[in-house]
C-alpha cells in the first residue's frame, strides 16, 4: 500500500506548480536546519525563551531517539531503490528511510512550542510541520509510514519537552524546591 500511495502522488499530484513548492519545503527541513534557527532566536529572548528551550530538548531527543537509534536499527531502504517506476525529485537520500527525520523533527519543534508561543505563531508552525512531512511523500524520498512514524514521534517528544520546561518553570518559580 506504501508503494501504491507513492505512485499515485507521483502520477496523479506531481506537476510543474507544485514541484518547486514542494522541493522547497522538503529543503526547509534538511537537518533540521529550519528548525534549528528558529530554536537559537527564540533562545535570544526572554519572551520566547521558555519556547526555544522546549524546542532544544524536543530536537535533541528527536535526533538521538530517531536518526542515531530508529533509523540505523530498522535500516529501512529508500521507497526509490525498492518501488519500480518511482522518480524522485530531489537528490538522493545517504539515510535510511524509516522514520522520517524531517517529519520527526518538525513536529517535534513545533509542538514543543505550542504552550509557549502565541495560538496562531504555533498553528502556523504546526502547519510548517505537516506541509514538509508531506513534502517528504511528493518528492518520492519516504514512504507514508516513514512519515506517519515520524510525525508519532515528533509529537511524542515534543509533548515531553514542553512538559519538561513546565516543570523547570514550576521549580523555578517555587525557588528550586521539589514540588
Amino acid at each position: 500500500m506504501d508503494g501504491s500511495i507513492l505512485l499515485f502522488i507521483q502520477d496523479n499530484i506531481r506537476n510543474p506548480v507544485l514541484n518547486p513548492v514542494m522541493k522547497g519545503l522538503s529543503f526547509l527541513g534538511n537537518k533540521g536546519i529550519f528548525w534549528v534557527i528558529l530554536t537559537l532566536v527564540l533562545l535570544i529572548f526572554a519572551k520566547t525563551r521558555k519556547a526555544g528551550l522546549a524546542s532544544v530538548i524536543a530536537i535533541l531527543l528527536t535526533f538521538i531517539f530517531n536518526d542515531l537509534f530508529l533509523k540505523n536499527t530498522v535500516a529501512r531502504i529508500r521507497p526509490y531503490e525498492v518501488i519500480e517506476g518511482l522518480t524522485i525529485i530531489v537528490a538522493k537520500e545517504n539515510s535510511y528511510s524509516f522514520a522520517s527525520g524531517h517529519a520527526a523533527i518538525a513536529f517535534a519543534s513545533s509542538v514543543s512550542m505550542f504552550r509557549w508561543l502565541p495560538r496562531k505563531a504555533s498553528v502556523c508552525l504546526v502547519v510548517l510541520a505537516a506541509l514538509i512531512a508531506l513534502s517528504r511523500l511528493y518528492v518520492g524520498v519516504h514512504y507514508p509510514t516513514d512519515v506517519l512514524a515520524g510525525t508519532v514521534i515528533g509529537i511524542v517528544f515534543g509533548l515531553i519537552a514542553s512538559f519538561a520546561v513546565k516543570k523547570i518553570t514550576e521549580r523555578k518559580a517555587n525557588g528550586g524546591s521539589a514540588a
